[in-house]
């Protein structure tokens, strides 16, 4: 059983939904990143997104985008990334890691090496914003030979006929994509997003998580309500970006910390009914 799919069925039989923060690997520097990881996974987030720097990050806000411009500029790449994870793993061997990224560092190192690369370094999932299910066919197989998960995103407009076709290819979980546009954008629609998550439901057993949109404990709670999973990424991204700029990286990491524990409180909140 996979990492992710083992933490889902944990936090189903206790009651919980995850929380899913998204960082970007190397921002606002290489060296916090792996530190960031622990804190977050003791403040009580249950899966790890990085997001791989790109010059070109087309599903992004500009807060994140920001963040992948910053993260390149510090000299941070795929390899960087994965090596990022692998260190992650000396100290923590259970908390699930996602990459987000995008299809073109994939295809320069080639599936199969990046594959043998993700399972050395000790990373379970992949989601690739720009691959449509019907080219995933050659990645898949490389990835499901390894035992990695592959996340697949779902919008507003995605029909139901193609979210049969997504949920085919995926495994771990759904990411549900709760605004029409990039992250970081637009108002949240809770009682549309309940509406939508019942229509992928079903078409898929796998589990549902939520992102963009989600700013605070409020939000990350309505969602909890309806969602298997919360994820949270522009709040992030920009208040690591805010505090770099005056603040040493233990306040950094201090006040990362403060934000993910507020919106955990949040989620357990709905989970209790309170």
């Amino acid at each position: 059983m996979s990492r992710i799919k083992a933490r889902f069925e944990g936090l189903r039989s206790s009651g919980r939904k995850a929380l899913i923060p998204y960082l970007v690997a190397g921002d606002p520097q290489p060296r916090l990143t792996v530190p960031l990881m622990h804190r977050l996974v003791g403040v009580g987030a249950d899966i790890i997104e990085l997001g791989v720097p790109f010059s070109d990050p087309m599903a992004e806000g500009p807060s994140i985008q920001q963040g992948h411009e910053r993260a390149l500029a510090n000299g941070v790449s795929l390899r960087s990334v994965l090596a990022m994870v692998e260190e992650f793993r000396t100290r923590d061997q259970t908390t699930p890691v996602l990459l987000m990224g995008y299809t073109n560092p994939l295809e320069r190192m080639g599936f199969a090496e990046f594959t043998d690369a993700a399972v050395a370094a000790g990373l379970d999932a992949l989601l690739t914003v720009d691959m449509p299910p019907e080219e995933v066919g050659p990645l898949n197989e490389h990835l499901r030979r390894a035992g990695l998960d592959n996340i697949f995103l779902l919008a507003p407009t995605t029909a139901e006929a193609r979210i049969e076709t997504i949920s085919r290819a995926a495994t771990g979980f759904l990411y549900y994509v709760s605004l029409k546009g990039v992250t970081g954008a637009g108002h949240l629609d809770t009682g549309a997003v309940a509406d939508r998550l019942a229509r992928i439901r079903r078409c898929s057993e796998l589990p549902v998580a939520v992102g963009f949109g989600i700013k605070d404990a409020h939000s990350a709670r309505a969602i909890a309500e309806v969602a298997d999973g919360v994820v949270l990424g522009s709040t992030l991204v920009q208040l690591l970006a805010d505090t770099a700029e005056t603040e040493s990286e233990a306040v950094q990491l201090d006040a990362a910390a403060g934000l993910i524990a507020t919106i955990r409180a949040g989620i357990d909140g709905a989970d209790m009914g309170q």
